[in-house]
């Protein structure tokens, strides 16, 4: 499973933009896609119209839960890098990739670059 982080998830709705067409491009392929709840939840807050959370819900049916095992990690995460302001979410959505073993597509990879150390990788093009 590609874990898609919120940045993707709203790129991915500009059409024609890089996000969009990666993704068309997995769905094609016949990946599976996903987001973390906390992902989905930062992704919902929009603003967004209500057509473009259904059709984004179609073509990124899983959403993955984040367990006390993900909080235990998102919190070393934080600790570790520095205890950013306004970062834990990045940290709650790197600790739930990393636990599930999947790749995060971001638009803003550099965000995540230093949880790479911790096991966190990117979905490539």
């Amino acid at each position: 499973m590609i874990h898609l982080d919120t940045s993707f998830l709203i790129q991915a709705l500009v059409r024609d933009s890089s996000q969009d067409d990666q993704l068309r491009r997995w769905l094609r392929a016949g990946e599976t896609l996903g987001a973390s709840v906390i992902g989905w939840t930062e992704f919902l807050c929009g603003p967004l119209e209500a057509e473009a959370s259904e059709v984004m819900a179609r073509l990124v049916p899983h959403c993955v839960p984040f367990s006390e095992s993900e909080a235990r990690l998102a919190a070393r995460l934080f600790n570790t890098s520095g205890r950013r302001r306004g970062s834990l979410v990045d940290c709650m959505i790197a600790a739930t990739a990393i636990r599930h073993g999947a790749p995060l597509a971001t638009a803003n990879e550099k965000d995540f670059r230093r949880f790479t150390s911790a096991g966190l990788t990117f979905a490539g093009g």
